[in-house]
């Protein structure tokens, strides 16, 4: 008898009426544990306070839309093939969320919440990748309890065990597979902790950190990608989340290597705010409160008033009247 992982016999509680689903409990509290390490480092770093609560909001509304929008479009089959459901693609909390879709609007939607408050979105970004890492492995046990997203047929002693009734067709009952959610949540913490020494190590900015994410993301997406065997379109032999990866990949040490280079011409570009919104700039155009007062003749100003010069005319005429002793 083989060692294994044994799968969890439930998916979800229920609370009267209310079925509560642990992959959404996961992808729940990923989030919150997001937003709470990147507003300690935003805020660490200049930015203002209570401004990362806003924008994880339009990140979480634009990611779940893109994360959903990418699955449904690259596993199209279970919504849209032969035996399909068009209305399935409405249920996310049954699963399927694909990670490019979801990074991609939710970074659209945190540059939009961001230049809507004069802020630039890189820093941010700076901040918040190494917090949507550790979301990611926590979002991962989401699929451990709906026993999806496994990998190949394995009898290592970290094996998974699925139910008879969740094993795809083609694979006797009792099979265990690698665990694809394991390993890419390990990946992700990893990746975590090294993003972060290198980001101090090499003194990140402007960017440079939310590139390095991507790097170090899709480098193991690629290898743990092969091993699954979930249903996905295949390109030249190769599912299409590994050619994403990829070229994802490649794009991001490209875009890396050409923006630390600009960065060193255009040092600007790290700041916190966009131009003509920082908080120094609010002050400039802000009304000293003592012009009024410093015209009206204060001795201490050395500014010299209408009645001042009068007073010295008639002091000098008074001392030219005066017959000398």
């Amino acid at each position: 008898m083989y060692l294994s992982i044994p799968s969890p016999s439930i998916n979800s509680i229920s609370l009267g009426p209310l079925e509560i689903r642990f992959y959404a409990l996961f992808i729940v509290a990923g989030i919150i544990v997001a937003w709470w390490i990147a507003d300690r480092r935003y805020v660490r770093r200049g930015g203002p306070e209570e401004v990362s609560i806003d924008v994880a909001v339009w990140m979480v509304l634009f990611g779940i839309v893109g994360a959903r929008i990418y699955h449904v479009i690259t596993t199209p089959d279970p919504y849209f093939g032969p035996n399909g459901d068009p209305l399935k693609a409405l249920r996310i909390w049954e699963g399927g969320l694909g990670i490019w879709g979801g990074v991609a609007l939710g970074a659209l939607g945190g540059f939009i919440a961001l230049h809507r408050r004069g802020l630039r979105f890189a820093p941010f970004a700076d901040a918040a990748v190494p917090g949507v890492l550790v979301a990611q492995g926590i979002g991962r046990f989401g699929n451990y309890f709906n026993q999806e997203l496994f990998g190949k047929p394995t009898d290592l002693p970290w094996a998974l065990e699925i139910d008879d009734s969740r094993i795809p067709p083609g694979f006797a009952p009792g099979t265990t597979f690698h665990p694809t959610f394991l390993y890419e949540a390990l990946w992700v913490f990893a990746m975590a902790g090294l993003l972060i020494w290198l980001e101090r190590r090499f003194r990140f900015r402007g960017g440079q950190t939310a590139l390095m994410y991507i790097i170090l993301y899709t480098a193991g997406r690629v290898w743990i990608e092969n091993l699954r065997i979930d249903e996905a379109q295949i390109i030249a032999g190769l599912r299409l989340n590994v050619w994403t990866s990829i070229i994802v990949l490649v794009c991001a040490v490209i875009a890396f290597v050409a923006l630390s280079r600009y960065l060193n011409d255009r040092p600007e570009l790290a700041d916190i705010y966009l131009p003509g919104h920082g908080p120094a700039d609010a002050d400039d155009t802000a009304e000293p409160a003592d012009d009024l007062a410093s015209t009206e003749g204060d001795d201490d100003t050395g500014t010299e008033t209408e009645t001042d010069r009068s007073d010295t005319v008639m002091a000098d005429k008074n001392k030219a009247d005066t017959p000398e002793a």
